[in-house]
């Protein structure tokens, strides 16, 4: 179990959104440093936060992250973007790449870069941010990418546990943030996931299912598939 009081956070996308208010709750649980990424570092506005410039795609770009912030412990891979690639047959295939070089590889190339300094400054914790659709194929890439990233997480967690790293996936239906403006559905505010999150962070959660609506999909994984898809039966 990782304790955020004096910890060293890293969180990516830490300007806006889930990441703003993941790295306000760092504070709020006494973290000693919270470093807030983002492509340009002027966006961040948290008044205590080191903003840091972090492309995820970009291997050179997170090399020189990890070697500015040699003192972290915890590393949050929150970065994510959707660009509405919902079909596999007709969407662009360059939004497709794009989305998979944002949502698996930038959370993989932070991790490997990261979990050396970690692991140097006596063991921490990893916390991905997945969400309900890792578990079910209703927005295409979006979707897949986020599965991959679950997937790549479990087998982190394996990988890293013997290194004094523990690892914890956050999975989230709809939050209020940009990236559900226009989604007419219920939302989650981005604090009380922050808040959720940490909490299993604290308690060396594997899996925080921060809504009700990833908790009834996780259990209908156990059930019939097509319970999921009411249309393939319609």
């Amino acid at each position: 179990m990782t304790s955020i009081k004096n910890s060293v956070a890293l969180v990516t996308g830490g300007s806006r959104g889930l990441g703003k208010a993941l790295v306000e709750e760092l504070y709020a649980r006494g973290a000693a440093k919270v470093y807030a990424t983002a492509r340009d570092p002027r966006t961040i506005t948290h008044p205590d936060a080191v903003p840091l410039a972090l492309e995820v795609t970009d291997a050179r770009s997170v090399e020189a992250a990890a070697a500015q912030a040699q003192d972290v412990t915890v590393l949050v891979n929150n970065a994510g973007i959707s660009l509405g690639a919902r079909s596999f047959l007709d969407a662009p295939l360059e939004d497709v790449r794009r989305e998979f070089e944002t949502n698996f590889y930038g959370p993989l190339l932070t991790a490997r870069a990261f979990v050396p300094v970690i692991e140097r400054n006596g063991g921490g914790h990893l916390l991905n941010v997945h969400s309900v659709l890792s578990w079910i194929g209703l927005a295409g890439s979006y979707s897949a990418t986020k599965a991959a990233l679950w997937s790549q997480t479990n087998t982190l967690r394996l990988e890293l546990a013997p290194r004094g790293i523990g690892v914890t996936g956050l999975h989230v239906g709809y939050i209020d943030t940009d990236m559900a403006a226009d989604v007419d559905a219920p939302k989650s505010s981005p604090q009380d996931v922050a808040a959720l999150a940490l909490e299993g962070v604290e308690a060396g959660a594997y899996e925080v299912l921060a809504d009700d609506i990833s908790r009834q999909v996780k259990a209908g994984l156990s059930g019939d598939l097509a319970a999921l898809y009411p249309q393939l039966s319609a």
